[in-house]
């Protein structure tokens, strides 16, 4: 009997966060025999660990064959932003069960995507349970250093420059790595109705008046919705300003959110005059996507302390948690 082709020149098409096609070139002798292919997808840094030593033991997928390409999707519980290793071999059942196989195709690697607008849409609805009650907020506020600010005059003219954001929050967020902006917060006190006065990020604090950052001129956007193996959330918002790179930017990848009215931080006008709230069982994040000039604002020594173990540089997302996590990788 001849042997069954071997399936070579792979090629992975239409990747998503947890989908993706492939396909593949086989000769046609023997073609008409195979009934199944065998796939065997490996994150990359494992790719050695799963691999079957015998070519006529069933891999993690058996597939029937059927027209290429072929979408797999469901078959695995795909990650998103992670790197696979994907190989193919091509089977013909036999009568009494057991599979005749070909060897394996050579390996192929590729990377899964981002989160789309509807996977952050569902993130955006989790969030939305717990965000609580609205409070009353008037400024915009970021903690650092006191070199930070020293390097701010010295370097940048005395403007706050965007920087890309680092990986924290949810694996397969598309602004980690991509965004470029200025983090701040605005969470207030529940019994001041003012920042407090404790810092994660150094003792030092630039506040700004909310209407400076966030108003007519300005988009909203959902960014994310995570923990850090806590009992309290985080959701991360970008504002940008109308038409710039930053409001392009989240226009295609982020869910926008209508200012005067969501769970998460609002815009309104009353008696011509613009007022803030935010939610009050949450931790905002917010990044503004352009340039921050100091003089727009003050910057103050804190009377609290730094308590570093708050901050959520680089932090990673609690896999397990029900409340933040959606059913499509992590």
């Amino acid at each position: 009997m001849e042997e069954l082709p071997v399936p070579h020149n792979i090629k992975i098409s239409n990747i998503t966060c947890d989908s993706f096609k492939i396909s593949w070139d086989m000769d046609s002798k023997s073609k008409d025999r195979i009934t199944h292919y065998f796939i065997d997808l490996n994150k990359k840094e494992n790719k050695n660990s799963n691999k079957f030593k015998h070519k006529d033991v069933p891999t993690k997928l058996v597939a029937k064959a059927v027209p290429l390409p072929m979408t797999v999707r469901g078959h695995w519980f795909l990650s998103p932003r992670t790197e696979y290793t994907v190989a193919v071999q091509t089977a013909s059942k036999q009568v009494d069960g057991d599979y005749v196989v070909s060897e394996w195709s050579e390996i192929i690697e590729f990377c899964t995507g981002d989160y789309s607008k509807v996977h952050l849409t569902q993130l955006l609805e989790k969030a939305e349970v717990i965000a609580g009650r609205m409070l009353k907020l008037s400024v915009f506020y970021r903690n650092q250093h006191k070199e930070y600010f020293d390097y701010i005059r010295d370097q940048h003219g005395n403007a706050m420059q965007p920087s890309v954001k680092d990986n924290s929050g949810s694996h397969g967020s598309p602004i980690s790595g991509k965004l470029e902006g200025i983090f701040f917060s605005c969470n207030t006190e529940f019994n001041t109705g003012k920042p407090p006065q404790d810092s994660p990020y150094g003792r030092y604090r630039f506040e700004i008046s909310a209407e400076k950052l966030f108003n007519p001129n300005t988009n909203l956007y959902f960014g994310d919705f995570y923990c850090m193996y806590t009992a309290y959330h985080y959701v991360i918002l970008v504002i940008a300003p109308v038409g710039s790179p930053g409001d392009e930017f989240c226009k295609q990848r982020l869910p926008q959110l209508n200012s005067k009215d969501n769970k998460f931080l609002t815009c309104t006008e009353e008696d011509g005059i613009l007022v803030y709230h935010h939610a009050q069982d949450v931790i905002l994040e917010v990044i503004y996507t352009d340039p921050v000039d100091l003089s727009l604002g003050t910057v103050a020594e804190i009377t609290g302390h730094q308590v570093m173990s708050s901050s959520t540089a680089n932090a990673k997302k609690d896999p397990s948690c029900k409340t933040c996590n959606i059913s499509v990788g992590r």
